[in-house]
């Protein structure tokens, strides 16, 4: 077998547009999703505490549509959507209700932007309950427990209303168990089988969700969310959970965290290589790269491209980044990175 000197791998990484050329793996902005903050209280965008560099914004205003007419100038279409209520209550039915914060931006993107952009609304109630679980309480002889079977019912009419507004996929984050099927049939019923579901299907009790839960104020008051979100610990029954998700009707599927979870990507990718693949470059990730960048420790266009890279090279087809509008201006400028 032919070896040094006659083989020179250096002899392919020479050159820039050599390296771009057999590079194995690309940054699209067609493959990023933006996240994004719209909070029913506030009449101008306000910094989002937690995240550095992102703001939030009235749902139903002119700066709410100039941001997405932003994002759409650099090269993102994909916005997934997340909503902060004027008032919590014990079952977040602000959550499904038609004037909703989430529903307000999805009617006013509808109406001054068009049915272009791709719309992902989160499907969740612990932004909108005063307990700040993914579900509804229930006192039980272990004390207080999240209710399975009720919570599916309050998705279910989370969903309708949100695809009555004029969503693309609805994104259910709860991690409940058959709540992709409850959802699928809920649309299918309603009229709505043209309305997608990406599902987070593999969603880890992770601690890298702490800038996101400071900016939407969903922090338990009770307990945790081990009892219903993953077990660190686990890979394989990713598997499960997604083999699930597929079964019940998921259009797309999702592994949350993404750059602490590469592994969990590479074995779903793996396992079920025909099914869309979404990978979320959550909260936690995003504040430890910024925290870094502003110490000078790290330099920031490589290490968000990078991070970003290593996300797509483990297997994900899509990626819903706050680096979105970032990675899009460097992409956009050309300028060398690898």
């Amino acid at each position: 077998m032919a070896s040094f000197p006659r083989i020179r791998p250096r002899r392919l990484r020479s050159i820039r547009y050599l390296r771009d050329l057999i590079s194995e793996t690309y940054l699209d902005t067609s493959k990023l999703i933006l996240p994004v903050f719209v909070n029913e209280s506030i009449d101008k965008p306000i910094e989002t505490p937690g995240l550095e560099g992102h703001l939030t914004y009235p749902p139903d205003s002119n700066y709410f549509v100039n941001y997405i007419n932003e994002a759409i100038n650099l090269g993102i279409h994909s916005f997934l959507i997340f909503g902060i209520p004027k008032i919590k209550n014990e079952d977040g039915i602000r959550a499904y209700a038609p004037d909703g914060p989430v529903q307000m931006a999805i009617r006013n993107i509808r109406r001054e932007i068009g049915w272009d952009p791709i719309i992902f609304t989160d499907l969740c109630i612990c932004e909108y309950t005063t307990h700040g679980h993914c579900g509804i309480p229930l006192n039980s002889k272990r004390g207080n427990i999240i209710d399975n079977d009720s919570t599916l019912k309050v998705y279910q009419k989370i969903a309708i209303s949100q695809a009555q507004a004029g969503s693309d996929f609805i994104s259910p984050s709860g991690m409940m168990d058959g709540q992709v099927k409850a959802i699928r049939e809920a649309l299918d019923e309603t009229g709505f089988s043209d309305v997608g579901i990406m599902a987070y299907s593999a969603k880890y009790a992770s601690s890298m969700y702490g800038p996101f839960r400071e900016a939407v104020d969903s922090a338990p008051r009770f307990g945790n969310r081990k009892s219903y979100q993953m077990d660190p610990r686990n890979a394989k029954e990713a598997l499960k959970e997604v083999r699930l998700d597929i079964e019940e009707g998921a259009d797309i599927i999702m592994v949350k965290p993404a750059l602490l979870y590469l592994d969990v990507i590479q074995l779903v990718k793996q396992y079920y290589p025909e099914i869309p693949l979404a990978a979320y470059n959550v909260s936690g990730e995003y504040a430890m790269i910024r925290s870094a960048v502003k110490n000078g420790l790290l330099d920031e266009v490589q290490s968000i491209i990078e991070s970003l890279i290593s996300i797509k090279r483990a297997g994900a087809d899509m990626i819903i980044t706050y680096f979105a509008l970032d990675a899009a201006k460097i992409i956009k400028s050309g300028k060398e990175i690898f």
